[in-house]
C-alpha cells in the first residue's frame, strides 16, 4: 500500500529475504512445475501443524535441494526417494531429495512454527510490524519464506491444498475455493491453483466469510467480526477494481480477489488476496487508495511475476496504474507527481541514491521514493513519449507475453517496443540503469511578431546537473494573450532542448514541465517547504519546551526520542540551553511554551501564533481571509506546522493534551507533503492538512508585466472516469 496514504505493503520484505535465500525463485522463468498436493492440519493453540505432501516432480530423478522450516522433521512416507539433511539458514533447514524414479514422491513432517513480530524502522517516527510466520491463536500467516512447505529453488509450483482447522475457522491461500467441509469437530477448506506461481501462501482465523459474484472472478470478504456494511463496501469496490484494471490491461488471472482482515496492521499483498489489519481496512479513504494498488498487484508482481535480481518494477507500475490514475481521475494528477518529486528530493540524500534495477522492495523513506515514485514516473514519462495508444499497448502486450512468468526491465522495454515500433533502448538503459535526476534551466527564450500578425516563439532548455544526460522530452506550456496555451514538447540531443511555435496572439508566459510530467530536480519555487523537508534530513535539532507541564515536557521527550531513533544525527536539547535557533540545520521546535516560538513565527507571514491563548491564525493558501484554527484545552487542539527561513526548514508540534502526542509521534511521519495541519482529541483525529503554495518556477517566464492567472491545459486521464464510486 502506499503512503498512508499512500500504502504499507510490506511483503516485499519477505520476498527479498526469500530471494536471497532461494535465488532461483527470482530468476524462475517457466519450465516444468512443481506440484504440491498438501494436506495440512493445523492446531493454532499449540503454534504447530502436521501435513503431509505429494510432491509431482518432473525431472531426471536428479537430487533437488528444498527448505523447511527447522523443527519440522521431514519423512519420505510414499515414493522412492532419499532425504538428508544438509545445512541451515536461520529458521530454514536445507535438504537434499534424490528421487529414485519418476514417481510422486510423499513427505510427512510437522512441528511448531510461531514467531514473534518484528520492528522494522523505515526513517524519522516512521515503522512497522513484520513475522516470519506464525500460528497463533489470533490466526495463521505463512509464506514461502515461512518454510511450512518443502520450498524448491529455480522451480515454478502449482498447487491443491487442504487445510484441517478447529469448528469456526476458515483458511485463505490464492487460486480457486475455499470448498469448505464441517464435520462438527472440525472444519476442512480446500484450495487449487493451477497455473505457475512462486509460492504458497496461507492466512487462518475465526472469519466470517462475504462472496459475492463478478463477471472477473469471485469477490470474497474474511472479516474476524461480522460487518455486513463494511464486508459490501468492499465487495462493490473489488466488483468496480476487477473490472477496470481487466478492461485497462487484461483478464483477470485468478478465480477470487479477497480481502482479508489479518490479525495485526498490514497491507500485505497476495496472488488474488490482500492482507489488511483491523484498523487500516476501516479507514475511509483505504478504500479507493490502498485497496485497488492491492488488487492490481493480481496483474503486476502475482500475475507477472518480478525477476528481483533484475531490479522490481512492479511496484512502481502498480503505483501509477492504480494511486496515479485515481489521482488523475480527481483531476490531482500534476500535483501528485510533484509529490513524487518532492520525496526524492527530501528523503534520498547523497549516497543513498541507486538505479531502479537495484531497487528490491521498500525499506524506507529513501527506497520509497525511488522504487515507487521513480519509476512511476518513468512509466509517465513513456506515456508522454509514445502517446497514450501505444503506452496502452505496451502494457497489454507485457501482460499478454509474460502472465505467470518472471519478467524483468528488459522484458517491458521489448513489450513497449513491439507495441510502438520506437528502440527504446536508451530511454530503458538511462531511467532504469543509473540513479540521479536531471536538473534542468530555460533560457534564450526569443519571440518574433511575423509580418503576417502571428508571433513566433523559441527557447532552449539545458541539463545543467553534473552527471551526463539523460535522454528526456519534456512538455513546454506557452500562453499567448487571451488565447488557449498551446503546448509543444521538446527532445533532448544531448544537454539542449530546443523549442519553437507559433501563436496568434502576443505570448504572455512560457513554463518548462509545468504539469511535472517528467523525473527531474525540482526547481526553485516549485517545492514549499513540507513536513518532509524535516523528517528527510540526515541531521537537526529538537527542541523540547523547558516550560510545558511535566505531563507535556514528558510526551516532547518520548516523541523525540522516537524519531531520533535509527537518526543519531539529530540532537535533543532544551529552549533553556540555547539562546536562539541554529542557521546551518533543520530544527524541530515542539510545545505552545517553547522560548523560541516567537523565532519559528516571524519565519513565515502565513500564520501567526499567540502562545497566551494557544491560538493559530492560519493564512489559507489560495484565499485572502485568514481562518482561525483555536487550539485551548476545550477543543483538545494539536498542530503541526512549517516554515523556511532561507534555505533551512523548521517545523513547529504543539498540543494542549499530553495524550495526544504518541499518536502525533506516529501519524505525523505519514503526513510528510503537508506543510501544515492540525489534530483534534486524544487519537488525534486529523481536522485540517494542506501545502503551502508553490511560487514561480525558475522553469517559468513571463514575457509581459501583468501576470494574470492562467489555467494548465489539463492531460486527459489514461482512461476515462467511471460512473461508480471506484472512480476515487
Amino acid at each position: 500500500m502506499t503512503s498512508t496514504r499512500r500504502h504499507l505493503r510490506l511483503l516485499q520484505t519477505l520476498l527479498v529475504a526469500l530471494a536471497a535465500l532461494l535465488p532461483g525463485i527470482a530468476a524462475a522463468a517457466g519450465g516444468e512445475l512443481i506440484g504440491h498436493d498438501l494436506d495440512v492440519r493445523i492446531h493454532p493453540e499449540r503454534g504447530t501443524l502436521s501435513a503431509e505432501d505429494r510432491l509431482s516432480i518432473p525431472g531426471d530423478g536428479r537430487p533437488l535441494t528444498f527448505w523447511l522450516h527447522t523443527g519440522l522433521d521431514p519423512k519420505v512416507t510414499a515414493g522412492n526417494a532419499v532425504i538428508e539433511r544438509i545445512g541451515r539458514d536461520g529458521h530454514l533447514e536445507r535438504f537434499r531429495l534424490t528421487p529414485r524414479s519418476g514417481e510422486p514422491v510423499t513427505l510427512s513432517y510437522g512441528g511448531r512454527i510461531r514467531h514473534d513480530m518484528q520492528e522494522v524502522r523505515e526513517g524519522m517516527g516512521r515503522s512497522r510490524q513484520q513475522s516470519v510466520g506464525t500460528i497463533a491463536p489470533d490466526g495463521v500467516f505463512l509464506n514461502g519464506y515461512s518454510g511450512w512447505y518443502p520450498g524448491i529453488p529455480d522451480r515454478m509450483l502449482h498447487f491443491d491444498l487442504t487445510v484441517t482447522l478447529p469448528p469456526g475457522w476458515l483458511a485463505v491461500s490464492q487460486g480457486a475455493g475455499p470448498e469448505i467441509e464441517d464435520t462438527g469437530r472440525e472444519r476442512h477448506i480446500h484450495w487449487s491453483e493451477q497455473h505457475p506461481q512462486d509460492e504458497i501462501q496461507l492466512s487462518a482465523a475465526r472469519f466470517k466469510l462475504y462472496r459475492a459474484p463478478t463477471p472477473y472472478g469471485e469477490a470474497q470478504v474474511y472479516l474476524r467480526l461480522p460487518d455486513d456494511a463494511l464486508a459490501q463496501r468492499y465487495l462493490d469496490a473489488t466488483a468496480d477494481y476487477l473490472a477496470r484494471y481487466s478492461d485497462l490491461i487484461g483478464a483477470y488471472p485468478y478465480a477470487k480477489f479477497a480481502l482479508v482482515e489479518n490479525f495485526w496492521e498490514t497491507g500485505y499483498g497476495m496472488p488474488s488476496f490482500t492482507l489488511l489489519g483491523s484498523r487500516v481496512l476501516r479507514l475511509p479513504f483505504i478504500l479507493h487508495s490502498s485497496y485497488p494498488h492491492e488488487i492490481l498487484h493480481n496483474w503486476w508482481g502475482n500475475g507477472v511475476f518480478v525477476d528481483y535480481a533484475s531490479g522490481n518494477w512492479s511496484e512502481g507500475l502498480t503505483a501509477y496504474l492504480a494511486d496515479h490514475l485515481n489521482q488523475e481521475l480527481a483531476g490531482q494528477g500534476a500535483a501528485y507527481r510533484r509529490d513524487q518529486l518532492k520525496a526524492y528530493a527530501d528523503y534520498v540524500r547523497d549516497g543513498e541514491d541507486f538505479p531502479l534495477t537495484a531497487f528490491r522492495g521498500r525499506h524506507g523513506s529513501a527506497s520509497q521514493a525511488i522504487g515507487y515514485g521513480k519509476m512511476l514516473m518513468t512509466a509517465h514519462m513513456l506515456r508522454v513519449l509514445l502517446g497514450d495508444d501505444d503506452f496502452l499497448r505496451g502494457l497489454r502486450r507485457f501482460y499478454q507475453d509474460n502472465l505467470f512468468r518472471v519478467a524483468d526491465f528488459d522484458d517491458l522495454r521489448v513489450a513497449f517496443e513491439v507495441a510502438s515500433n520506437h528502440d527504446l533502448s536508451a530511454f530503458f538503459s538511462a531511467w532504469t540503469e543509473r540513479p540521479g535526476a536531471p536538473e534542468l534551466k530555460l533560457g534564450d527564450i526569443n519571440v518574433e511578431h511575423l509580418p503576417n500578425g502571428s508571433w513566433q516563439v523559441a527557447g532552449s532548455i539545458y541539463q545543467i546537473q553534473g552527471e551526463p544526460a539523460f535522454p528526456l522530452t519534456v512538455p513546454v506550456v506557452i500562453h499567448p494573450e487571451g488565447g488557449r496555451p498551446r503546448e509543444v514538447l521538446a527532445a533532448f540531443d544531448n544537454r539542449t532542448a530546443r523549442f519553437e511555435t507559433t501563436l496568434p496572439a502576443a505570448p504572455v508566459r512560457v513554463a518548462v514541465d509545468p504539469r511535472f510530467d517528467s523525473f527531474r530536480k525540482l526547481a526553485p519555487g516549485e517545492s514549499p517547504v513540507a513536513l518532509s523537508n524535516l523528517l528527510g534530513a540526515g541531521q537537526g535539532l529538537m527542541v523540547l519546551p523547558a516550560d510545558a507541564s511535566p505531563a507535556l515536557r514528558d510526551g516532547y521527550r518520548a516523541l523525540a526520542d522516537a524519531w531520533r531513533q535509527g537518526h543519531p544525527d539529530w540532537q535533543i536539547t532544551s529552549d533553556a540551553q540555547i539562546e536562539a535557533l541554529p542557521e546551518d540545520l533543520p530544527v524541530w521546535l515542539f510545545g505552545w511554551e517553547n522560548r523560541l516560538l516567537a523565532d519559528f513565527d516571524a519565519a513565515s507571514d502565513a500564520f501567526t501564533l499567540d502562545p497566551e491563548t494557544r491560538q493559530l491564525t492560519l493564512a489559507v493558501p489560495g484565499g485572502a481571509d485568514r481562518e482561525q484554527q483555536p487550539a485551548d484545552g476545550n477543543q483538545q487542539q494539536s498542530v503541526a506546522l512549517t516554515a523556511r527561513r532561507g534555505d533551512q526548514p523548521l517545523g513547529w508540534v504543539a498540543t494542549t493534551v499530553p495524550g495526544a502526542l504518541p499518536g502525533l509521534a506516529r501519524k505525523l511521519p505519514h503526513y510528510g507533503k503537508y506543510g501544515y495541519l492540525t489534530f483534534s482529541g486524544s487519537a488525534p483525529d486529523n481536522r485540517l492538512k494542506g501545502q503551502w503554495p508553490a511560487n514561480d518556477s525558475a522553469l517559468m517566464q513571463w514575457l509581459t508585466d501583468d501576470r494574470p492567472p492562467l489555467p494548465l491545459p489539463p492531460r486527459p486521464p489514461l482512461m476515462s472516469a467511471p460512473a461508480s464510486a471506484a472512480g476515487g
